[in-house]
């Protein structure tokens, strides 16, 4: 059974086009953005507020595009898209897409590395991509040397993303800025027009961003220029009916760019969709709490989009954050890892005036598969499918489910699906699935997921877990995103973690890796507060979700910058602890 978006979503008003650049599809009106003169400013520093017009930004576009062209001898339209390979390692900036865009103007790839990588990770991808110049930042910028060196990238190849003063200091290097760029480009000749024939930007690759590596090296993903293009379409068109009603000088929005723009989510769903819904996206480049809410009431921000470890902040900091007018924003919309339902709940105590909204994707669906809609939220629920977006529901043996609350593997079909891994064909082969009916590739998620349908009857999709993380008890699953939410609504937790670990009884138990709250004393002992978080499981959950493998008390739980729990690396934790025991013995 084919699933798909609710008849009353609007439906998109063409094909996403596959004969310009994402730069050209964002920046200039043919395309349907909201018009140029009536948008909000495309980005400002939330620390210093400096920003540029619409109009600044595509003209600086064009300019640092000439500069590039002269550094590095790229020309629009002669070599392959692979011979134009720009690194990016960097913090956000409010001139991340300004690059971006320019490079998309040379018919290049931008490929952006996680600001948090080591030289040897971010090495491998230099490599791995066949980056030929990097753009970093200051405070990355020893890393940043480190690699380019392993990656034989030369230094007068590394350029600067300018930030504020108190990340970047006064430190003079003998590196051109991307401000430099822009102010050279004008004095350099127009670049010729791209000569683009039809489909080409179906199968051209416009970003090479890098999966997680939760197991394994990371696997640079092919994200073509139609598949943003089709997303952005898609996403803008699912929250068009949110601002059709009201008034023309309020169909736009500030929010907030503080999420990554090296992930999809930010790169996608933020600054792109954003930038094309004539939205002004307010950038932080870290998550720090006096400067996150500074730039609420500063910029009078109305959306939020974040991840669920800062709205746990957000609810656990309540004090703090009263102390700050937070009355402008309107909603929030969380992704890149589950938000349960009984944390937004909680939340909604305290802020029972926004909407919390809550979106699922993977950068290999470039990005958003579906999303709360604003007049449909079901908390626990990742929404309904945006439009021009199907999906099916699989068993592990492959038989295609056809009812409702009955979980399966979650395979979805999108013009935003994307080309796939590079070099790498096992992947490819294992994830993804020919385009047979013309309306877009199939996509493997490794997702767990159940459909229900909600009081108003739309199919909403309930993410329980991945396929390969689901705990296997006796043959039942347990899904340890499900005892994590519930663990978390235990006073004495701050975060928790939970594994399979073995058991000759059962094959596998549950075991909860948990950071204990402030609350709990020194005094206190542990093996009492372990005894009462597993009495909790045991008061509201199913036998074979006990945690029968114990609770470990640790001091952070490990997480990607998205907020993803790096399970692997407790899992390596528990087989060290068991080896070591097993020595002793």
């Amino acid at each position: 059974m084919v699933f798909t978006t609710p008849s009353w979503v609007p439906k998109l008003a063409i094909d996403p086009p596959d004969t310009v650049p994402i730069s050209e599809f964002i920046l200039n009106e043919a395309h349907g953005r909201y018009p140029l003169k009536s948008s909000r400013n495309p980005f400002t520093c939330g620390i210093t507020g400096k920003t540029y017009t619409t109009q600044e930004h595509v003209d600086r576009v064009e300019l640092l595009a000439r500069s590039i062209s002269k550094e590095l001898g790229w020309l629009p339209n002669q070599g392959t898209e692979y011979d134009k390979v720009a690194g990016i390692f960097a913090l956000n900036t409010i001139d991340s897409m300004t690059l971006a865009y320019a490079v998309h103007r040379l018919s290049g790839i931008a490929s952006p590395a996680n600001a948090a990588y080591s030289a040897s990770e971010l090495e491998f991808q230099l490599k791995n991509s066949s980056s030929t110049a990097l753009f970093t930042c200051m405070p990355l910028l020893e890393t940043a040397l480190k690699a380019a060196k392993g990656a034989d990238i030369p230094n007068e190849r590394v350029f600067i993303l300018e930030m504020p003063k108190q990340f970047s200091g006064d430190k003079s290097v003998p590196f051109k800025t991307v401000g430099q760029l822009v102010t050279e480009g004008a004095r350099l000749p127009k670049l010729e027009s791209l000569k683009w024939e039809k489909g080409q930007g179906a199968r051209q690759t416009a970003y090479l961003c890098y999966s997680s590596g939760t197991s394994g090296l990371p696997k640079g993903v092919m994200i073509s220029h139609r598949n943003v293009i089709a997303n952005v379409m898609q996403f803008e068109r699912f929250e068009s009916l949110a601002r059709k009603e009201r008034p023309e000088g309020e169909k736009t929005e500030v929010v907030l760019g503080l999420l990554p723009l090296s992930h999809i989510y930010g790169l996608v769903v933020i600054a792109q969709a954003g930038a094309y819904r004539g939205d002004e996206v307010v950038i932080l480049p870290k998550f720090e709490l006096s400067s996150f809410l500074n730039a609420i009431q500063t910029y009078k921000i109305s959306g939020l989009y974040l991840v669920p470890p800062i709205i746990i902040q957000l609810a656990k900091n309540h004090q703090a954050c009263s102390k700050y007018d937070l009355s402008s924003v309107k909603f929030i919309f969380t992704g890149a890892a589950p938000l349960g339902a009984e944390t937004a709940e909680d939340f909604q105590k305290i802020y029972p005036d926004w909407k919390i909204r809550q979106g699922y994707g993977l950068t290999e669906t470039c990005t958003v598969v579906c999303a709360t809609s604003f007049e449909d939220i079901w908390f626990g629920s990742s929404g309904i499918l945006l439009p021009g977006i199907n999906a099916k529901l699989v068993s592990l043996e492959g038989a295609e489910i056809t009812g409702y609350d009955q979980p399966g593997e979650l395979v979805v079909q999108s013009p935003s699906v994307v080309l796939g891994y590079l070099k790498n064909g096992k992947a490819n082969k294992e994830t993804f699935i020919d385009d047979t009916d013309g309306k877009g590739r199939w996509m493997r998620t490794g997702d767990e997921a159940v459909i229900r349908k909600s009081v108003s009857g739309d199919e909403h999709i309930f993410i329980v877990d991945r396929i390969k993380e689901l705990i296997k008890v006796k043959g039942l699953q347990v899904a340890p995103a499900e005892l994590e939410a519930h663990l978390l609504t235990h006073p004495s937790v701050a975060d928790c973690a939970v594994i399979p670990v073995p058991n000759d009884a059962a094959g596998e138990v549950p075991k909860a890796f948990v950071v204990k709250a402030s609350s709990v004393g020194l005094e206190d002992n542990d093996h009492m507060v372990a005894r009462e978080i597993c009495k909790h499981v045991e008061e509201h959950k199913a036998r074979h979700k006990w945690l029968k493998g114990g609770v470990e008390f640790i001091d952070v739980i490990p997480k990607s910058p998205s907020g993803k729990i790096l399970r692997r690396l407790l899992r390596d934790k528990e087989k060290e602890s068991r080896r070591k025991a097993g020595a002793k013995l």
